[in-house]
C-alpha cells in the first residue's frame, strides 16, 4: 500500500466515523478543502463515488461501505505494527477507555494494567467493570473485553482464549441431604444460587447442550447474586447448586469443597474477545493498548478441562 492510497484510505474511515467533512478535518488536522480534495482523488482513482454528501451529513455510498469493510481489517493491523514500533520509544501518549465484563477483568486485564502503565506512563486507561451489556460506540469507549457469543455483529474481534464451558457444581454436604440431579431438568427440584445479569429483570436461565441441541432450564432457590463469585461461596458453603465457568470452579473440584455436576450437558461457547468499532480513527494510545492486550491473550490461553 503506497503511502498515499494509506492516508486516503485512513481520511475516508475517519470522515465515515466522524459523518462529516469538519470533524474530520479537525480529527485529522488538516483544512476541509484538502480534505474534500483528497476524497475526490480517491474516488477518481477507484472510479466511483464513495461518499453522499449533502449539506447538513455525509455518509458512505455502497462502494464506500464496501471498501471500507474490506481494508478496515488490514488497516487495523497496520496501525497495530505501527504503534508496537512507536511504542519502543515509550512516548505514546493519551487516554484509552476500556469496558471489561468481570471475569474478562480477572483474567485479561488484572495483570496486564499494572505493567501496561509502568511501560507507558503517559497513556492513561480508565476501565468500567461491569456485566452489562454496554453499547462502545454511543458509550464512547475504545476497547471492550466481553464474551464472543454476546459481540454485536459489527466490530472488529479478536478472541483471547479458547473456547469455554460452564458447569453445575455442589458443595459434598449439599449432595449428602439432597442428592445430585441426573438431568438437567431435575435442577427445579433442587436449591439453585441464582443469578441476574445487571439490566435484566429475568434471572439468568441456566443453559445445556443434549445431542448437540442447546436448551436453558430456568432455576429457582433462596438465594440470587449478581456476581458469580458470590454464588460460588454460597455454594462452597453448602447453600445450593451454583453454575459458572469451568475454569473458575476447577481449583475448588481439585480441593474437593465442590463437585462438577452434570457435565456431559456442559457444551462449549465462544471465550473472551478484545472488540473494537470497525470505523473509528484510533489514536496511538489506543492501538498500543490493543496490541499489548492481543499479546495477553496470544500467551494466556486456557483450556477448559
Amino acid at each position: 500500500m503506497s503511502e498515499r492510497y494509506y492516508s486516503d484510505l485512513r481520511a475516508l474511515r475517519c470522515i465515515i466515523d466522524q459523518g462529516s467533512f469538519v470533524a474530520a478535518a479537525r480529527e485529522l488536522r488538516v483544512s476541509r478543502s484538502a480534505l474534500s480534495e483528497t476524497i475526490r482523488r480517491l474516488e477518481g482513482l477507484v472510479g466511483i463515488q464513495l461518499l453522499n454528501r449533502t449539506t447538513r451529513s455525509v455518509s458512505p455510498t455502497p462502494a464506500g461501505e464496501r471498501l471500507t469493510a474490506r481494508f478496515s481489517l488490514a488497516f487495523e493491523e497496520i496501525q497495530a505494527a505501527l504503534s508496537e514500533a512507536g511504542a519502543m520509544s515509550g512516548e505514546v501518549a493519551g487516554p484509552v477507555r476500556v469496558h471489561a465484563q468481570r471475569l474478562g477483568y480477572e483474567l485479561f486485564l488484572r495483570s496486564l494494567l499494572p505493567e501496561f502503565v509502568r511501560r507507558f506512563p503517559r497513556i492513561s486507561v480508565e476501565v468500567q467493570i461491569d456485566d452489562a451489556g454496554a453499547d462502545i460506540v454511543s458509550e464512547r469507549f475504545d476497547v471492550g473485553v466481553r464474551l464472543g457469543e454476546l459481540l454485536d455483529q459489527d466490530v472488529i474481534a479478536f478472541p483471547l482464549q479458547p473456547a469455554l464451558r460452564q458447569i453445575a457444581v455442589a458443595a459434598p454436604s449439599y449432595l449428602d441431604q439432597y442428592g445430585a440431579p441426573l438431568h438437567p431438568r431435575e435442577l427445579r427440584d433442587h436449591l439453585c444460587i441464582g443469578f441476574r445479569w445487571p439490566g435484566h429483570a429475568a434471572l439468568y436461565n441456566w443453559e445445556f447442550c443434549e445431542n448437540g441441541v442447546w436448551f436453558s432450564v430456568p432455576v429457582s432457590g433462596p438465594l440470587t447474586f449478581n456476581d458469580q463469585r458470590a454464588a460460588l461461596d454460597a455454594a462452597i458453603a453448602g447453600a445450593g447448586i451454583a453454575f459458572w465457568v469451568e475454569s473458575e470452579v476447577q481449583p475448588f473440584v481439585t480441593a474437593g469443597r465442590l463437585v462438577p455436576l452434570l457435565t456431559d450437558y456442559s457444551g462449549t461457547f465462544p471465550g473472551f474477545a478484545l472488540y473494537y468499532p470497525p470505523h473509528r480513527h484510533r489514536s496511538a494510545a489506543v492501538s498500543t493498548f490493543i496490541a499489548a492486550l492481543r499479546d495477553v491473550g496470544k500467551h494466556k490461553a486456557i483450556v477448559p478441562t
